[in-house]
């Protein structure tokens, strides 16, 4: 439960159920402000979602929860998610065989397998020691004010080889990303190599969609109105359904694409695509809990685990969830799960036959693009503000940074 709030100020409407649309709303409504929140789904958490499919809980694509994120870290109360984490690492499958890399500044006992395993040089495996103790010194508000370039760019220019660019950065960080290329700013590559560096990969064990259902809690009831599509929106007023709704202050927190069509921009932000194809198993194709990456680059798998081996709640007793992610726009949805699964016997032999494919996920607008330079502003209007990840990067953390900023904007308004 929420602490009560100051007395009441002004009111606000937040467009969009999301991350940021939550974190503003719950922010908003501790500092006194009437709120009201408008979803055009029929459930919160944006992007963020998790299906029931007979016993096993499906995420709209893989996604992760980095418990060393600060902000999000204060808003969350991260004991009640019951947080599991990926071991530090991960599997690489190069030239038939999956090969382990971990972190062996938290796992001493990998120290042997990690440093031969032929994925990148010796040297590059020594330039990731430096990078890590670099970037752990490195404060977060200095990472972001400091100097970009293309994540390519960026790890070449520390003395990365082609090879473990190649072998690892673009499977790991394109999977992050979800982009290969590594166009994306150095600036979030140096974000998140920190966070990975500080804590770990977690999955809430009743799904994803258990962070934004835990903020929506916060918030008084009935001020979540689900399925209401709003229409257009002024600088006092949202119009739903031939409905007018006054507000002192609106939140547009939706998508950005969504963002720009409200406000009727000719530039909407880019993304990027993933498809994820689930399968139940008998029985899990390796017991860590820890992500497979595709080392070699050929083919469609770009990384795949095994959810309940991490949280055992993604799956019924007995059965195991594996999660295959491909990056890009795949269309053809039983042409790409023939494909995928003649992959996954490649890997795994023909007990990858017996496994039930429940759902594939084709997410066109997964991630918006980070490029350099990317600086939205979050008010259009004295009374009209914006947020999202696509107004600060494209995360966890930078969609609750952007409620919470936009939140504390309005109120020193008043």
């Amino acid at each position: 439960m929420s602490e009560s709030p100051a007395p009441t100020t002004s009111d606000v409407i937040v467009v969009g159920a999301g991350l940021a649309g939550l974190s503003c709303a719950v922010r908003l409504h501790e500092l006194g402000h009437r709120i009201r929140v408008f979803e055009a789904a029929d459930g919160v958490g944006g992007r963020v979602r998790t299906d029931n499919v007979d016993g096993f809980l499906l995420d709209r694509g893989f996604q992760v929860y980095l418990d060393a994120y600060p902000e999000a870290g204060k808003l969350l109360d991260l004991e009640a998610l019951d947080l599991r984490s990926f071991e530090p690492g991960a599997l690489v499958w190069k030239k038939g065989e999956l090969r382990s890399v971990l972190d062996v500044f938290r796992k001493p006992s990998a120290l042997f397998s990690s440093a031969f395993a032929p994925i990148g040089s010796m040297w590059d495996k020594l330039l990731v020691a430096k990078l890590r103790f670099h970037l752990l010194r490195k404060h977060v508000s200095d990472i972001w004010q400091g100097p970009e370039m293309t994540t390519s760019n960026y790890l070449r220019k520390f003395g990365f080889s082609d090879r473990i660019i190649d072998d690892f950065f673009r499977s790991f960080y394109g999977g992050v990303f979800l982009e290969d290329l590594l166009v994306t700013s150095s600036r979030l590559f140096e974000f998140t190599f920190k966070m990975f560096s500080s804590g770990s990969a977690t999955l809430p064990n009743a799904g994803m969609q258990a962070i934004p259902e835990q903020l929506a809690t916060r918030l008084p009831e009935n001020a979540i109105s689900l399925n209401r599509p709003v229409d257009s929106v002024t600088s006092d007023h949202i119009m739903i359904e031939d409905t007018r709704q006054e507000a002192d202050h609106i939140v547009l927190a939706t998508d950005g694409a969504t963002a720009a069509r409200l406000l009727g921009a000719e530039i909407a932000p880019r993304w990027n695509s993933t498809s994820c194809l689930y399968f139940s198993a008998d029985e899990a194709p390796f017991e860590e809990a820890i992500i497979a990456l595709h080392g070699d680059r050929e083919g469609l798998i770009h990384n795949l685990c095994v959810p309940s081996a991490v949280a055992p709640g993604y799956a019924p007793d007995g059965k195991s969830l594996i999660s295959v992610s491909v990056i890009g726009n795949q269309e053809d949805n039983a042409d790409l799960t023939r494909a995928i699964e003649a992959e996954l016997v490649e890997w795994f032999g023909e007990k990858a036959e017996t496994w039930k494919h429940l759902r594939t996920e084709h997410i066109l607008q997964a991630l918006p693009v980070d490029p350099l330079g990317n600086e939205t502003e979050i008010c259009r209007h004295e009374s009209i503000w914006i947020c999202g990840d696509h107004t600060r990067s494209g995360s966890i953390e930078g969609a609750i940074i952007s409620g919470l900023e936009t939140a504390n904007r309005i109120s020193e308004k008043e």
